[in-house]
């Protein structure tokens, strides 16, 4: 984990840059949030695959949503849904989440979407597409495992915060809990997937009688 401690530094500083409001540390700090946890991931063993692909998109759109105005906002949350889109394809090859689960984040989103869909105004359209790719992927991070689930879940209530000031609703602290939790997301679901064996490990055959004729007569039977 001692690889781990330049994206805490880079964490800190955007923390510290967000309390402070400080457009300087912000924008040392959060482009290098995504890709610090990308080399730890590819320093850890992993190869490239659609979780490294959605890390890039979520640097794109950490750097857009440093931006003011309302075009960069839509071009962050473009290129979110892209990491969004990457990670959903990327977890659910590597297992299915319980049906259960996507039927209570769509719940979650039906009513999300409901309760803001008026003071949203012009961005409802966009809000609804992103919210439901950001829902997919909270619930397909929850078959991978427990961590990647409450990594998905925090990524939900950091974009969630988001949502709530865009339709005009901002609560104190606005910026740290934004910032806190979907710095807490990144980690959990970065250091879940390192961990998970990579899309194929479900399917992946038992190396001891992939084979071995003997040793796979000598497994016992599955159903």
């Amino acid at each position: 984990m001692r690889r781990l401690i330049p994206f805490g530094v880079a964490a800190a500083v955007e923390l510290v840059g967000v309390a402070t409001d400080s457009t300087a540390l912000q924008w040392l700090a959060k482009p290098l949030l995504a890709p610090l946890l990308l080399l730890w991931l590819l320093r850890s063993g992993r190869r490239f695959d659609g979780f490294a692909l959605g890390l890039i998109f979520a640097t794109g759109g950490d750097v857009a949503l440093l931006l003011p105005g309302e075009p960069a906002f839509l071009a962050g949350m473009g290129l979110f849904l892209c990491a969004q889109i990457s990670f959903i394809v990327t977890f659910t090859r590597h297992r299915r989440p319980p049906v259960a689960v996507v039927a209570a984040y769509l719940v979650l989103w039906a009513l999300a979407n409901v309760v803001l869909w008026g003071p949203l105004g012009e961005l409802r359209l966009p809000v609804l597409g992103y919210s439901l790719a950001l829902c997919l992927m909270a619930a397909a991070a929850a078959g991978v495992s427990a961590r990647a689930a409450v990594g998905g879940a925090f990524f939900l209530v950091s974009d969630l915060l988001i949502g709530l000031d865009a339709a005009g609703t901002t609560l104190p602290g606005h910026g740290l809990l934004v910032m806190s939790t979907y710095i807490t997301a990144l980690l959990l679901l970065t250091t879940a997937w390192a961990a998970a064996g990579g899309p194929d490990a479900a399917r992946r055959p038992d190396r001891r009688t992939d084979g071995d004729p003997a040793a796979t007569a000598d497994a016992p039977a599955t159903p």
